[in-house]
Order: C-alpha cells, then sequence, then structure tokens
C-alpha cells in the first residue's frame, strides 16, 4: 500500500496532504493534551516498532508482495490520534531514508494507512471488546480490528490508484499517472487483502495484543493513564529479525518501478515518467552501500528505528515546551 511517486496526479496527492493537515494538527493537539513525559518513551518506541514490523514482505502467488501495516496495533496500544503521529512519522521516514512510498504520494500514504488504519482499527476493537472479558474477546476483537483495518486502507489506495485514469489523460486520451481502472484496481489490490494480508494482519494484531495483554495490561491504552516500561527490547529483536522479509521476492501490486510498468502494461504513462524516481531515499531500498542484503537490511532497521525514536522525542519536546 506504499503508493510510489508517479502513480498518482499532482492534484491528487494535493487534495490527500491538504486532507491529512487538520488530521495532523488535531493528533498533536490530542496527544499534547494526554500525553505526559512518561509515555513519551512507550510512544517512541511503539512507532519503531511499527517501522520495523512493515519490513517484514511476505509472497504472495503471482510474484507480488506485501507487508504487515500495524496501523490497529498502534491504534489499541497508543489510542488512534497517537497513532496517527506514529503512522505518520514512520511514513515518511521510510519515505525520505529509504524511497520506501513516495514523498509527493505522502499525504495519501497518511490517510490510508496512519488515519483509516488508526480510526478503524481502534473503534472495531473498542466495539467488540467493550464490556466483554475473557482472552478469546480480546483475540477476536484485535483480530477483527486488524482485519478490517487493512483492507479499509487497502480498499482506499485502490480507489485512489483506480480514479487516476479519469483524473489525468493526454490529449491522446492515454493515463498520465496510475494506468488501471477502478475496475482493475480494486479487486487486484482489495482480493489479496481480503484472502491473505487480512488474515495475517488480524492475526499479527490479536497476537501482540493478546500478549501485552497477558504480560502487562498497562501496555493498551487507556485514557489518561501512564505508560510503562519502553519496548526498546522488543525493537531490538524485530529489527535483527528483518531480513525474513528479504524472503519474499517480487513487488507489491501497485508499486512497480516504470520498467517494470512498461513490462505489464507495455507503456509508460508521461506523468509517471516525469514523476517517478524522483526521490529514491538517502539509502534506497534499505541498502547500505558495501554490505550484503541481510546486513543492509538490519543496519537500515536500526537507523529506521533510531530516526523514529529522535523524531517523536523531538516532536515530543515542542510539545511540552
Amino acid at each position: 500500500m506504499h503508493i510510489p511517486d508517479g502513480y498518482l496526479s499532482p492534484k491528487t496527492c494535493g487534495v490527500l496532504f491538504a486532507a491529512m493537515v487538520p488530521v495532523w494538527y488535531l493528533a498533536l493537539r490530542r496527544v499534547e493534551r494526554t500525553l505526559d513525559v512518561e509515555r513519551l518513551p512507550f510512544l517512541a518506541f511503539s512507532a519503531a516498532f511499527v517501522f520495523v514490523m512493515m519490513m517484514f514482505n511476505f509472497p504472495l502467488p503471482g510474484g507480488t508482495t506485501g507487508h504487515v501495516a500495524g496501523g490497529a496495533l498502534a491504534a489499541i496500544v497508543l489510542g488512534p490520534w497517537a497513532g496517527v503521529v506514529a503512522m505518520s512519522l514512520a511514513l515518511f521516514l521510510q519515505a525520505i531514508l529509504f524511497g520506501d512510498g513516495g514523498v509527493t504520494a505522502f499525504g495519501a500514504n497518511s490517510f490510508n494507512m496512519a488515519f483509516v488504519m488508526s480510526f478503524t482499527g481502534y473503534y472495531v476493537y473498542r466495539t467488540l471488546n467493550r464490556g466483554r472479558d475473557g482472552t478469546r474477546w480480546l483475540w477476536a476483537a484485535s483480530f477483527a480490528a486488524g482485519y478490517a483495518s487493512v483492507n479499509l486502507a487497502a480498499l482506499a489506495a485502490a480507489v485512489e490508484l483506480g480514479l487516476q485514469p479519469s483524473i489525468a489523460q493526454s490529449t491522446t486520451g492515454a493515463p498520465l499517472y496510475a494506468p488501471y481502472p477502478l475496475s482493475v484496481t480494486v479487486p487486484a489490490v482489495l482480493v489479496p487483502h481480503l484472502l491473505f494480508f487480512g488474515p495475517v494482519e488480524g492475526v499479527a494484531t490479536a497476537l501482540v495484543v493478546s500478549f501485552l495483554a497477558r504480560t502487562n495490561a498497562d501496555l493498551l491504552y487507556r485514557p489518561a493513564e501512564a505508560a510503562p516500561r519502553p519496548m526498546w527490547a522488543v525493537v531490538v529483536v524485530m529489527a535483527l529479525l528483518t531480513p525474513l522479509g528479504l524472503l519474499a521476492s517480487g513487488t507489491a501490486w501497485g508499486e512497480w518501478s516504470v520498467d517494470e510498468l512498461h513490462t505489464i502494461a507495455g507503456f509508460i504513462p508521461e506523468g509517471m515518467a516525469r514523476l517517478e524516481g524522483w526521490w529514491e531515499g538517502l539509502m534506497p531500498g534499505y541498502t547500505v552501500s558495501g554490505m550484503g542484503p541481510s546486513l543492509s537490511y538490519i543496519v537500515s532497521a536500526f537507523i529506521g528505528s533510531a530516526a523514529v525514536v529522535a523524531g517523536i522525542y523531538l516532536v515530543g519536546k515542542v510539545w511540552h515546551r
């Protein structure tokens, strides 16, 4: 669901970025009022956990891949507004540092994975788990939250991509950006999420939430409560395991390079050719010069996690001035 540069028209990117501006403002203000200094480390390391989680890719038949997004998990643990902040920062650093997701599409990716996933996941979980006790209810509510949130985010991305041929065309009628209409993008994106990535997201969310509930229930979001210990140890273990994400080869649907799209579609849209790849990231593709793929992935995970933690602390200092 990381939409690259060149797939969305400038107008679409502008509209979605403008839509996210009040969301970011409200999220920061809400977190400013509810987040105390003691909870800041937990927010920072939770955001780093989400960042690392998105580095684990899973293969799909046909040569495509995908990954767990973690939006529902972030919202259940941090609350929906703090989830927006954590997910947005993770997405921003992925785009800037590693070229994972377009800089021009940052507003769209944040709308899909930070806003839609956080609020859908949180309120599905809260609705299903309210007033009920027991591990089964908790597991079911967490699974449903992960499943519903990732599928709604996928649907949003599919609609954004599928509208492009009718929004932006050349004088000959050829699409300038994402070339496939809604009749192609919606089933191509949504079916794999309904059948595979939705259950994977749901299970991952349920496993982590159930584990936290058993070991330290205070980690789960409750308004006006202080935070427990940070999750630095979990982030370190996840970062060391990130090379497992390299086992999945191929490119996620709708995230192809222009060369891959030319092979698939037979042409390269003009607008995409102008925008695609204009920012490849400081370490494009999670690669570090002079290192092999596995070590590069681990180093990238630590660098990205450190950047997320530093970013949260920097914003936190501004909040508490």
